[in-house]
């Protein structure tokens, strides 16, 4: 039963922006206050240069990857392990710690998914990185792999219950980059 605060500390971790900090810790502006005004890397690379988007892309994949990765070490139950995924996704997208004024959620959901299952997560890697390579549209790149990730998900796992996390994810994805998707329709992205 005390598995069960591990969602919660999920969460408290997937709260930690990594953008503002770094931005903070290396003298940059606020993210939420310049750019695209998103607390992510994209926008961080923007104001800040590779270095502090490197960091920040570390730093929110790390938040995914390691409430999901202690519990699948522990041995939770897939229940509970996807539970403990959308809690540090969620966190992300609204921190308790920042008015609820998050990130898009791209690093973060590599991190879970590679908890999951390190093949599930190079396989959405490998997705951004090809549709990357083609078109220099991060955007378009993460829209890409968040949708085929429950597709992934479900060749890799089998696991109805890893899937549903993952659709979960793309559609709060999908749902966070709707500003992104209209300016792809109008040819401004």
């Amino acid at each position: 039963m005390i598995e069960w605060l591990f969602v919660p500390a999920a969460y408290l971790i997937g709260s930690i922006s990594s953008a503002i900090i770094i931005c903070r810790l290396m003298g940059l502006p606020d993210p939420r206050e310049q750019g695209s005004g998103n607390p992510g890397a994209t926008n961080v690379m923007r104001i800040g240069g590779k270095k502090a988007a490197a960091i920040t892309l570390l730093g929110d994949l790390l938040k995914g990857l390691i409430p999901v990765y202690i519990a699948n070490l522990l041995g939770v139950s897939v229940g509970l392990l996807a539970s403990i995924g959308l809690a540090a996704f969620l966190g992300h997208l609204y921190p308790v710690f920042f008015k609820f004024k998050g990130g898009k959620g791209v690093a973060t959901s590599i991190g879970v998914l590679l908890g999951f299952s390190w093949l599930l997560g190079f396989a959405f890697i490998g997705t951004w990185l090809l549709i990357y390579k083609m078109g220099k549209i991060s955007s378009v790149s993460a829209l890409c792999a968040s949708v085929l990730s429950p597709v992934y998900a479900w060749l890799i796992s089998g696991d109805i219950v890893v899937v549903g996390a993952s659709v979960v994810m793309m559609v709060l994805l999908l749902w966070r980059h709707k500003s992104n998707i209209q300016r792809l329709l109008d040819g401004n992205e």
